[in-house]
């Protein structure tokens, strides 16, 4: 079977809400990590297959198939095509399953896998927002099929974290000593430079603006996001306005350009789970890539999975019982926040960069999206 290659992988700093990115316009900052991927790396860039992005709530400045629009800011050749997807947060690791797809079949052979999002201007849900005046309070109320399946209980991450946290017996000091470490972890990487090789500077901003110095004594004063509820802000995925782009080509293309190929996809699949927990699925993902691949936990170096919300990943562990040590050792999106559609590419930026400088082999990265689903990764450092 043909194989498919991580040739290089960037990301810009993640910027916090109202923060140093907040003024740009979402087609500029995806032009950014487009610009750089096409001046970092021997391709011409007239020969660009595709372009594929990862976006949600593509409304305003991210509407019109900002894929596309991002690299004609870039000033790139007209003749490139992009699409933009909206696997809700997994959104541009389908980007790269996509990519790699595409260049497995032999249909592509140099293919961008990236995404953005500009959180400070289009909030979470902005979408659902502009369909209230419309009649319409959720995408799903008005569905005789899905009432008839599901009934009328609320479909909300935040709802689905707190069953999580019920289900899985996790209390709010667990959740909370979590979410310290992340911020703990996240310092450490940032004092040591190990985010300064995928990062580019962005508008003069050079590092993640998101991590905190926080304490378990300031945690436990905020307030939860529903009455009588454990989850609070502090154990949640802090919003954020980024971009992220991947380069990804077919073994023609590494001979043609004379490029070196950093990694492998190894494997790639999706699996669902619960729509109403809605942040489970990352659980029978994972244990369905390790079934296909027929690989075992001690086979995987290193972990990203997606911190949307503490108990997501403490569930995760209790099931699957990977190592703490060897998960988000960077810290996570509780630290270093969730910009959407740009995560899936900014966590396998950091992941693959993480396998270089410890000399690990293979990487699995997972995350949690809405409707109940959860993209897997596996990916096979180089050299």
């Amino acid at each position: 079977m043909a194989e498919a290659y991580i040739v290089d992988a960037l990301r810009t700093p993640t910027g916090k809400r109202k923060g140093s990115l907040a003024h740009l316009h979402g087609a500029d900052l995806g032009a950014h990590v487009l610009k750089a991927i096409v001046e970092r790396n021997a391709v011409p860039a007239d020969d660009y297959d595709d372009v594929i992005f990862g976006c949600l709530d593509a409304i305003g400045p991210l509407a019109g198939n900002i894929a596309r629009t991002s690299w004609l800011a870039a000033g790139l050749p007209l003749h490139v095509p992009g699409v933009t997807i909206d696997r809700q947060c997994g959104s541009s690791q389908q980007a790269v399953h996509f990519a790699a797809q595409a260049v497995m079949s032999g249909t592509q052979d140099v293919v961008i896998a990236g995404g953005v999002q500009t959180m400070t201007q289009i909030p979470i849900s902005s979408a659902m927002l502009c369909a209230k005046p419309l009649g319409f309070d959720d995408p799903f109320s008005g569905s005789k099929g899905w009432v008839a399946r599901f009934g009328t209980q609320p479909v909300s991450q935040f709802v689905g974290a707190q069953m999580i946290a019920d289900k899985w017996k996790i209390s709010r000091e667990d959740m909370e000593r979590f979410a310290l470490e992340s911020h703990r972890r996240a310092r450490v990487a940032q004092a040591e430079g190990r985010f300064d090789r995928e990062i580019i500077e962005t508008e003069g901003l050079k590092t993640d603006e998101t991590v905190r110095d926080t304490s378990i004594e300031q945690m436990a004063k905020l307030e939860p996001l529903a009455p009588g509820g454990t989850i609070t802000a502090g154990v949640s995925s802090q919003t954020g306005d980024a971009a992220s782009a991947m380069l990804i080509v077919s073994e023609k293309a590494l001979k043609q350009y004379g490029l070196k190929a950093r990694a492998r996809i190894h494997h790639m699949s999706v699996y669902s789970d619960d729509p109403i927990f809605m942040l489970t699925a990352p659980i029978p993902a994972t244990k369905r890539a390790l079934e296909k691949t027929g690989m075992k936990l001690e086979d995987i170096d290193l972990v990203e999975i997606n911190e949307a919300f503490a108990p997501v990943v403490l569930s995760w562990f209790k099931d699957i019982g990977y190592p703490r040590e060897k998960t988000n050792v960077n810290g996570g999106a509780i630290a270093l926040a969730h910009p959407l559609g740009a995560t899936g590419v900014k966590l396998m930026t950091t992941l693959l960069h993480e396998l270089e400088r410890t000399n690990g082999r293979y990487g699995l990265q997972t995350m949690c999206e809405g409707g109940g689903v959860a993209n897997v990764t596996i990916i096979e450092r180089l050299g």
